[in-house]
């Protein structure tokens, strides 16, 4: 399944930032790779050149591979604890291996989507409207 692109310039942009991004694609080309490594982002995409310095998902992808594995993480551990009555130790060989395994496959697919969706949504950082705040201000003073 491709992504929707819609042409703009000489650049093909993502019209579903998720499914390029879980693709690890250039949201602006979908050609290049977003990815050097497992995790590590390229410096800027090897086919069209976009720099992919304004990604930062911080910690979002491990929030979310954690929240998301968590659920059927503790319904295996309960499963396999009332199935099989191990000793607790026991689930240090299986179900903590199978927890980090699982939320370590899934880092590469929601971060290839934070940024794709960061690209997408021209998400900056936030700061502080101050001529707002001061109209503001002066708007309910004339009250």
């Amino acid at each position: 399944m491709e992504p929707e692109i819609h042409i703009s310039g000489e650049h093909q942009v993502t019209t579903n930032p998720a499914l390029t991004g879980i693709l690890g694609r250039c949201p602006r080309c979908q050609r290049g790779r977003l990815f050097k490594g497992y995790l590590k982002l390229a410096r800027s995409c090897d086919v069209c050149g976009l720099d992919f310095g304004f990604a930062d998902p911080a910690d979002g992808p491990a929030f979310f591979a954690m929240s998301i594995v968590a659920v059927p993480s503790l319904a295996f551990a309960l499963w396999f604890q009332f199935t099989f009555e191990p000793p607790i130790w026991m689930h240090l060989f299986v179900t903590v291996p199978i927890t980090v395994i699982a939320c370590v496959l899934i880092l590469r697919p929601l971060k290839g989507w934070l940024v794709c969706s960061q690209f997408f949504h021209k998400a900056e950082e936030g700061s502080i409207d101050t001529a707002w705040h001061a109209s503001e201000k002066q708007r309910r003073a004339r009250q």
